[in-house]
């Protein structure tokens, strides 16, 4: 994999479209788009939270973070001709998700780690119980910003609560992370891991595309592609997360390299080898092109220079 182009972000700064005839500049469309998303961030995850619940909270959101999947629910909504309150609502709420997740994997009873996006993981700063209860306001938070009073129309909020929900539910990201726990010192198969961590990682990767799409007006045929692209994006970000814990270091990852093979949790680098793993990372980009292209819509780019990202990231 060829490490391309990045900005300080780890961004490729350009990329084709699958057709390869037009040069897309990620780096700029992503700085406009991040100042939204962090704009909306810092306004709705409120610092007045009760005994110091909201600077938990925002410490555990704010500067920092590849906000990848942000990018992907607005890259989806561009695509899909999507409502830009709508769009900017399912981005800041799936961050708000991942975010909260993170809290929680990141917490003695989980992981047990102690560095996330190049700081002192949550618990460590303000101890494990306002640890735990900033991830759960998180996650309500996320909920409350997909149902407006006004802005969005209803039946949107409800898809989209419905989407969310399943992503990061038993079916989805919990799920999967249960799956991890139970599987620590246990010898899985390609197929176990490649389910666990569709649920785990993918879920909510996969959702922020469909969710981004729910914003607009894609057709059944366009809504099945992006679906089959946040598939095989999902996928590819983990096998890149397994290749970059044995390849990069803690500083440039931002949190503790090592730490799967540390803990005996079986990866696509333990099951399939190193060269392999990048293989098959290479294969699942080639195949979040190819849904691309099969979707029919008429600009998706920046969805096409996400995939490249995710697969040719430093960290």
């Amino acid at each position: 994999m060829d490490a391309g182009m990045m900005d300080s972000a780890g961004m490729q700064a350009a990329s084709p479209t699958p057709g390869g005839t037009t040069a897309f500049d990620l780096a700029t469309w992503s700085r406009q788009q991040l100042e939204r998303v962090e704009g909306a961030l810092s306004q709705w995850v409120c610092s007045e939270a009760p005994a110091g619940l909201g600077e938990a909270m925002r410490y555990a959101v704010l500067d920092g973070g590849k906000r990848l999947r942000p990018l992907l629910v607005l890259a989806a909504a561009d695509a899909a001709g999507g409502l830009p309150e709508a769009a900017l609502r399912a981005a800041c709420a799936v961050e708000l998700i991942h975010a909260y997740s993170l809290v929680h994997d990141d917490m003695p009873c989980m992981d047990n780690d102690v560095l996330r996006r190049g700081k002192p993981t949550v618990h460590v700063q303000f101890g494990e119980a306002q640890a735990l209860l900033a991830g759960d306001a998180l996650q309500a938070l996320a909920f409350g910003l997909l149902t407006p009073e006004d802005g969005v129309p209803p039946a949107t909020q409800a898809l989209l609560c419905r989407l969310l929900a399943r992503a990061a539910g038993a079916d989805g990201m919990a799920g999967g992370q249960a799956i991890d726990l139970a599987s620590v010192g246990v010898a899985l198969t390609e197929d176990e891991l490649r389910q666990m961590h569709r649920l785990k990682t993918g879920a909510l990767l996969q959702a922020s595309v469909v969710m981004g799409a729910a914003c607009g007006t894609a057709s059944a045929a366009a809504l099945a592609a992006l679906t089959q692209y946040g598939a095989a994006l999902g996928l590819a970000f983990q096998v890149v997360d397994d290749i970059l814990d044995v390849t990069a270091d803690s500083a440039t990852l931002g949190k503790t390299a090592g730490k799967d093979a540390a803990s005996d949790k079986p990866t696509y680098v333990s099951l399939l080898g190193l060269d392999r793993a990048r293989a098959y990372a290479d294969q699942l980009l080639a195949d979040a092109h190819a849904a691309l292209a099969a979707s029919h819509l008429p600009d998706t780019r920046a969805l096409a220079a996400l995939a490249d990202m995710v697969v040719n990231r430093s960290h």
